[in-house]
């Protein structure tokens, strides 16, 4: 799987899929398109709920142990990076109740292509054509169009 580099980024196959997201916004584009330069439509978008700063959502200082007499603090649960995976899961579930898939590009920061890479399937990973480390989210699907043709 390659980056920006990658020469497989220049030609989306027609019919292939492109997944942009951020963690907490995810466009599904088709490439319809039979020529070089793409036109991608959109297939589905969606976006996670409200996620409110982890000190709203727990305690602002982590609980503490005691074992025998040395005290511990607990680790305090990362709540954005928890969201962040269970959207990269809805994302790959999404993804994967289209069929066929036959080509996939996956655009998004880092983090989040990790989380994504997780997160799909099997049948899903094997079709990955590329990666690129963008955040393209906040782009409109012509400027998302343009940067893939001139990765």
């Amino acid at each position: 799987m390659g980056g920006m580099s990658d020469t497989r980024t220049r030609m989306i196959p027609h019919g292939g899929y492109v997944v942009v997201c951020d963690g907490r916004k995810a466009l599904v584009l088709r490439n319809v398109s039979v020529h070089p330069k793409p036109d991608l439509q959109v297939q589905l978008a969606f976006e996670a709920p409200p996620n409110p700063p982890t000190h709203a959502q727990g305690t602002d200082r982590p609980p503490r142990v005691r074992l025998g007499d040395q005290r511990s603090a607990i680790a305090q649960t990362d709540w954005h990076d928890l969201a962040e995976r269970r959207f990269a899961k809805a994302v790959a579930h999404a993804l994967d109740a289209f069929d066929p898939v036959t080509a996939l590009i996956v655009v998004a920061p880092p983090k989040t292509l990790a989380e994504m890479r997780r997160a799909l399937p099997e049948r899903l990973r094997r079709v990955v054509v590329a990666e690129v480390d963008k955040d393209l989210t906040k782009h409109p699907v012509e400027e998302i169009e343009r940067c893939l043709a001139n990765a």
